[in-house]
């Protein structure tokens, strides 16, 4: 699953305004700050407004700021609002649907529950989480101490790596 660009515009907008709330920030400064085009913020921006997540003042010394505290606003709510299509594979929508295997399949009960388990997991983050100083928010729930993953990923080293390696180590 990947979200759009529009969702990542969206997520830098609140966290660079929620990291200077003490002023309003400006479309220019958002587009110089993170490289994109002032057309594509002017959208994110215009829809935060409609949403009620940001305040917008015009003219000369406008600019724009959050409308509500950072910890009420939950990141789950935002991508939601931001995303058009969490539909992970076909059998999700009951109109397009053509797959043969759907009466016996176990996967879309699979995902599905993938995917509550995603936004339950965004809906336990607020934009202060996301811009409050220290190790990231999921970091410190989860790591630490004691922590062991599930699984382990093996990632093989290209071969040229694994032809030097072997060069190099000692025979005996």
């Amino acid at each position: 699953m990947r979200l759009s660009e529009y969702t990542d515009y969206t997520l830098r907008v609140l966290m660079y305004c929620a990291r200077h709330r003490q002023r309003l920030v400006t479309i220019s400064e958002l587009a110089e700050q993170h490289g994109l085009s002032k057309g594509h913020l002017m959208k994110v921006v215009n829809d935060l407004a409609r949403k009620g997540l940001i305040e917008t003042t015009r003219g000369r010394g406008g600019g724009l700021r959050l409308s509500k505290e950072p910890g009420a606003i939950r990141i789950g709510d935002v991508v939601r609002a931001s995303e058009t299509d969490f539909r992970l594979v076909e059998c999700f929508d009951p109109l397009i649907n053509a797959c043969t295997l759907t009466p016996s399949c176990h996967l879309k009960h699979l995902f599905h529950a993938a995917l509550q388990a995603y936004f339950s997991e965004l809906d336990g983050a607020t934009l202060a989480d996301m811009v409050a100083p220290g190790p990231p928010r999921a970091a410190r729930r989860v790591g630490g101490a004691g922590h062991k993953p599930a699984f382990a990923i093996a990632v093989a080293a290209p071969p040229s790596r694994l032809r030097r390696a072997k060069a190099a180590a000692p025979r005996g």
